[in-house]
């Protein structure tokens, strides 16, 4: 079955649409972190989820794997849409309409990013070089994300764009798993409800530390901590 329906679109066709998807989801990694507004960041994470959606829809195709249409129907239905507008009200609701604090400027986490891409090329086609070309270079541009995910946790003081970043980084695990011909269906779905839960329970933390400490500045409340000690 994979054979007749991998047979429609030259092989090397199907590994650059995969690459060209997976390549999009990094440069939409940077694209968040160059973001100074909130909103922005916001905006750019439902881009990134309904990227990460349709590079799934592809790899399900090629891989004729069916239950991987269900994993991308979450990432556009879930991550694309619901908590993208679930962020957007938390935003409303706490009065945070002001730019994103970063650890250091913009240009060096940009550097720093690029050096992290550099890495997880280097790194992942070293160590799969006996892997199959598509699963090879589809996890390490996924490797990639999921740094560029964690960078952007620790260079940004709100906690919102940190929320964002946590959510880049599992969309890079998703991709990573899917390109490596797919995961379990089960795995998916406990893996999608997870991070919804996740979500519910972050927003809520995040009103309650908007209201006792009147901010979600991660510098902040690493200074009341400190006072406290």
């Amino acid at each position: 079955m994979t054979n007749a329906m991998t047979s429609l679109i030259p092989a090397a066709t199907s590994l650059s649409i995969a690459n060209v998807l997976a390549g999009a989801l990094v440069l939409v990694s940077f694209m968040m972190m160059y973001q100074d507004r909130i909103s922005a960041v916001i905006n750019v994470l439902a881009l990134q989820a309904a990227i990460l959606g349709f590079a799934v829809i592809w790899q399900a195709y090629i891989q004729a794997a069916p239950e991987l249409y269900i994993t991308a129907a979450l990432a556009l239905g879930f991550k694309a849409v619901v908590i993208p507008l679930a962020l957007h009200r938390i935003v409303e609701k706490l009065g945070i309409h002001r730019e994103v604090e970063t650890v250091a400027g913009i240009s060096l986490t940009m550097l720093a990013g690029i050096g992290l891409v550099a890495l997880s090329i280097v790194v992942m086609l070293h160590t799969a070089a006996h892997a199959e070309a598509l699963a090879r270079e589809d996890v390490a541009l996924a490797l990639s994300v999921i740094l560029l995910g964690m960078l952007m946790m620790v260079t940004r003081r709100n906690a919102v764009s940190q929320i964002a970043g946590f959510m880049s980084l599992e969309n890079g695990l998703i991709l990573a798993a899917t390109g490596a011909q797919g995961m379990p269906l089960v795995v998916e779905i406990s893996v999608a409800f997870s991070v919804l839960i996740a979500f519910i329970v972050i927003g809520v933390f995040l009103f309650r530390i908007r209201e006792r400490f009147d901010t979600v500045d991660s510098t902040v409340l690493d200074a009341f901590r400190g006072r406290l000690r």
